[in-house]
Order: structure tokens, then sequence, then C-alpha cells
């Protein structure tokens, strides 16, 4: 089963990845016209930060940093999903398969082996990552 956008096609997914793909690059707004920038937050609305001890509370889950949500994102985002369980041959195949940069390559290498991994957080705690702990 193929989960994906139920609101438009691939066609027009990629059409919209390219109109960001700018703004992800640049890591700022690339609009020339105003109009076309998104608004800031209003005077009663919480500011949006990603910086956990920031002015929005929840930015990172307890137990993790920023440096642990994306790197346990990036590690993910090159692993199928229907992979699990897995040994750290599969999962480096599936990272091979996916076209992964060297950076996650060298980092799956490192796994243990003779072990079954079940999911993507086994695996993140394996490389020394940290996830989530229990909320109270």
């Amino acid at each position: 089963m193929e989960r994906g956008s139920d609101k438009h096609g691939p066609r027009l997914d990629e059409g919209l990845k390219g109109e960001t793909a700018g703004m992800m690059r640049a890591g700022r707004d690339t609009h020339v016209e105003e109009w076309k920038s998104a608004e800031p937050s209003g005077e009663d609305e919480p500011d949006v930060d990603r910086a956990p001890h920031a002015t929005m509370v929840g930015g990172t889950p307890p137990g993790m940093d920023g440096d642990d949500v994306e790197g346990r994102s990036e590690v993910a985002s090159y692993l199928a999903t229907s992979i699990w369980p897995a040994g750290r041959e599969q999962v480096l195949e599936s990272a091979i398969d996916h076209h992964a940069p060297d950076r996650v390559l060298d980092l799956v290498r490192r796994l243990p082996g003779g072990r079954s991994f079940a999911n993507v957080n086994e695996v993140w705690l394996a490389l020394g990552g940290h996830v989530e702990t229990n909320r109270p």
C-alpha cells in the first residue's frame, strides 16, 4: 500500500516542491513581493520557534535535543518502512537502495551486527543517539 497525499497527485506535488526549493536552500523567504510572504505571529499568538528552550513550548520531545531529532529523521528518511524488524545488513541495504549520502551510510555501518532492530528508534539508540523519554 502506497501512502501519499490524498489532496492532489504526484505532478502537483512536484510543482509545489519546486515552489519552495529556493526558500529551503536559502533558509529565508525568497519572495520579492511582500504580499506573498508568510505573516509573522500575531500579538496574541505564540511565536514559531524550533529551539527547545526558546519561546515555543515543546520544540523537541523530552529526552532529545535538536541534533537528535534531525539526525534520527535523516536516517529514517533513507530507510524503507517495510524492512522492520531488520538486522544491520538489511538496514544498510535499504539505506543504499534509497541513495543515502555517505554520512548516513557511515552511521549505519557502525551498527552492531547480529542484532535485530524493531524500528528507527532502536537504530538511533544503537548509534548513540537519544530518543523520547516517557512523559509523566
